[in-house]
């Protein structure tokens, strides 16, 4: 895998670009929580994980579970452009028959490791597959990408508790904390303040890291497992739509799609001429 910067940049950039093109093709949304995982989602697939297009169920591949399901427009568009699927596939996002659903499905799509959506649920998955990893003596890493807000529900903090109990140092969370959930900030939601030393009293690693440097990002995953037997969270502060600036920590792009006008400015601001 590449240590190339300018490859990973260009590779988010991308990114968004495809994914803007399929929310606005479809009337779409979660744009906003799409935007502020781009940039984890460049570095893992650009450079961290081990992964292989042409052989996606290779046994000892490294595992990425989106948590977050509404983003499945980001994880599709990255895939497509590693190679797991042609890039034609985004042509057909969140339509009748398209095995690109609007929330994140593994049946038929090559490269996704489970279908989620009702959140709180990703992290209990990845926690188990990390726990068959070390059973088996597999060299694989489980990497789950998580919302800030979806820490408010499901079965996050039961596997939060479990995957230390376990020594499960094989196994990485990474919050996406843009800081803003469906209806309002997290702060008005449900505080998850002082989250860092939330995870440490759990008994996990803790690094925490702008969400949108990918050189940052690099340098904490170089780092894992900060302490051997220990699972590791990389709280990544990012920005909701992050990349185009009137979506950039806006509540409405957690739900709104872009009209004609919209997309044209957006895709300005995005390097394409239109």
């Amino acid at each position: 895998m590449t240590r190339d910067l300018d490859f990973i940049r260009e590779l988010a950039r991308r990114i968004r670009l495809h994914t803007l093109r399929m929310v606005h093709a479809t009337k779409a949304s979660h744009i906003g929580s799409c935007f502020s995982m781009t940039d984890i989602l460049a570095v893992l697939y650009g450079s961290v994980l081990r992964v292989n297009p042409r052989r996606p169920e290779w046994d000892d591949r490294d595992r990425f579970v989106l948590s977050k399901g509404h983003g499945a427009a980001a994880i599709y568009a990255v895939l497509a452009e590693r190679g797991f699927f042609p890039l034609a596939w985004l042509d057909t996002f969140c339509r009748d028959g398209s095995h690109l659903a609007g929330h994140i499905t593994h049946h038929g799509v090559p490269g996704v490791e489970m279908s989620s959506g009702s959140l709180g649920h990703g992290l209990s998955t990845a926690t188990g597959m990390a726990l068959a990893g070390k059973s088996d003596a597999r060299p694989y890493r489980v990497y789950a990408l998580l919302s800030d807000g979806e820490l408010d529900e499901g079965s996050s903090w039961e596997a939060i508790l479990f995957a230390p109990h376990h020594k499960l140092d094989n196994l990485v969370a990474i919050v996406d904390y843009n800081k803003i959930q469906s209806f309002g900030t997290v702060d008005e939601v449900l505080p998850l303040d002082p989250l860092a030393d939330k995870w440490r009293a759990f008994g996990w690693s803790v690094l925490e890291v702008d969400g949108h440097d990918p050189e940052a990002l690099l340098a904490a995953f170089d780092q894992v497992p900060l302490v051997a037997g220990r699972p590791t969270v990389v709280i990544a502060h990012t920005v909701k739509g992050k990349g185009v600036s009137f979506m950039e920590d806006k509540l409405a792009w957690h739900y709104k799609s872009p009209d004609d006008a919209q997309l044209a400015t957006a895709y300005h601001e995005l390097g394409v001429a239109t």
